[in-house]
């Protein structure tokens, strides 16, 4: 579980499709903090730690295994070396909540429409498809790519969040493009709201 709060900024180092497909990624997170088999969240995509070290920098890298589902599915896929990504790692019992409820589990693929700036902040335009269009509303929470973002207005499949200073220097939104193809998790209270509305009955 995760609260789409970013701790940190990633970047691809390796990457290995010989057999099951394995990233090599360098971080700031100190080495002796991360078991074996935690569960760090890349751009939104909770993905296993299964080996560790220290770079010769004293940066952390940290490799992980990737299904083809996950390369299917997500902008994973698509990644090759010099690649940066939003990352978060787990929720511990007794951290602070400042985000949302985020699994880690991309729901689909959205894109950014356009880019305005808004005083020192920047106003994003994100296009959707229709099946997760309709769970996201004003004023719900979204997390794209693993960030915790509040929704302003609703466009049809269209939506516009507001991005401040901290949020675009903490995460690659900073670096973010017209164009770009980002994760998008809904808001899982607004995934089982809809549910209970559909439920007919078995």
């Amino acid at each position: 579980m995760f609260t789409g709060i970013i701790t940190g900024i990633g970047t691809l180092l390796e990457r290995d499709d010989a057999g099951e497909t394995r990233f090599r990624i360098a971080s700031g997170y100190d080495p002796d903090s991360v078991e074996i088999g935690a569960s760090i969240a890349h751009d939104g995509c909770c993905l296993t730690v299964i080996d560790k070290g220290r770079l010769d920098d004293g940066r952390m890298w940290h490799d992980v295994q990737l299904s083809a589902e996950t390369l299917g599915k997500t902008t994973l896929g698509g990644w090759q070396p010099g690649q940066r990504m939003n990352l978060e790692r787990a929720l511990k019992v007794g951290d602070e909540l400042g985000g949302h409820y985020v699994s880690g589990h991309v729901d689909g693929l959205g894109e950014i429409v356009s880019i305005t700036p808004a005083g020192e902040s920047r106003i994003f335009r994100f296009a959707v498809p229709e099946e997760l269009a309709r769970f996201i509303a004003p004023k719900g929470s979204v997390a794209l790519n693993g960030a915790s973002l509040t929704v302003n207005v609703v466009d049809g499949c269209a939506f516009e969040v507001n991005i401040i200073p901290h949020t675009l220097s903490a995460t690659t939104f900073g670096q973010a493009q017209a164009g770009d193809v980002v994760n998008v998790e809904i808001d899982m209270l607004a995934r089982y709201v809809a549910r209970l509305v559909a439920f007919e009955g078995c």
